[in-house]
């Protein structure tokens, strides 16, 4: 199931089971007075990777649903650090601090899960939530499990998959750029030393991104199986610095 809190309250039940008549809901926000509010009237939504009890549940997770253009498992447990702070539980945190940055600022935010203690969703449900909301932008949260010589950040985009991620490539470029540029300024955190190029990276591969109609990427917060970075990451300090850091990368994509 899923919920939402804060200004989206009123299509909390509609959205949690597909009903067409969420997004018209959601849709009625953009046109709320906010006086001075820099985002009032944009709908973002934030995709907190994984889930606290997918581990207890392998027969829903590893079902094969629609990725765009092959099928995949509906969702995964992620990963953790040495000393097994969980990603999933990373994710949300920093979801939650992120939606509450955003809603002082006037934004409607709806969260694909509303706590650490569920199952799921599935990858296309994800996707459908923010298509459903026709939200303005959508970010999902992780943190990586590499090699811990590796350390870093990444920002991840759609790549191009015929009949599916045309539409929203050039939009989601524009948004992956904005939140690498501030997460790295707002965290100090470096660009990942494994994987991508300067901070980014285009992959086909997520489901997520290639069943989106609307403009989305991911962040690979940084690589929890580092010394470093899985410090960073358990301290609830620097968990505010990259929500907030993630807030001025979307208003600054927002505001364009």
């Amino acid at each position: 199931m899923v919920m939402w809190r804060g200004r989206a309250a009123a299509v909390v039940a509609a959205v949690a089971v597909g009903a067409a008549g969420a997004a018209g809901a959601v849709l009625g926000e953009r046109s709320a007075s906010a006086g001075t509010r820099p985002l009032a009237g944009r709908v973002v939504v934030i995709d907190a990777g994984h889930n606290g009890r997918n581990a207890d549940h392998p027969a829903v997770i590893n079902r094969k649903v629609p990725a765009g253009g092959f099928r995949k498992a509906c969702d995964t447990t992620g990963t953790e650090t040495h000393s097994g702070y969980a990603e999933h539980a990373f994710a949300f945190d920093v979801s939650a601090r992120l939606a509450a940055v955003l809603r002082v600022q006037g934004a409607t935010v709806l969260l694909v899960r509303p706590n650490d203690r569920g199952v799921g969703p599935c990858l296309n449900e994800r996707a459908a939530i923010g298509n459903r909301a026709r939200a303005d932008a959508v970010i999902s949260i992780h943190a990586d499990g590499a090699p811990e010589s590796g350390r870093g950040f990444h920002v991840i985009v759609p790549g191009y998959v015929k009949g599916y991620t045309g539409p929203i490539l050039k939009s989601s470029q524009r948004l992956g750029y904005d939140v690498r540029n501030a997460f790295r300024s707002g965290t100090g955190q470096p660009y990942a030393t494994y994987v991508g190029k300067n901070g980014m990276d285009t992959r086909t591969d997520l489901g997520g991104l290639n069943l989106s109609k609307v403009p989305k990427v991911f962040i690979e917060a940084g690589n929890m199986r580092n010394p470093g970075d899985a410090a960073r990451m358990r301290s609830p300090a620097w968990r505010q610095r990259a929500a907030k850091a993630l807030a001025a990368g979307l208003s600054t994509y927002l505001r364009h």
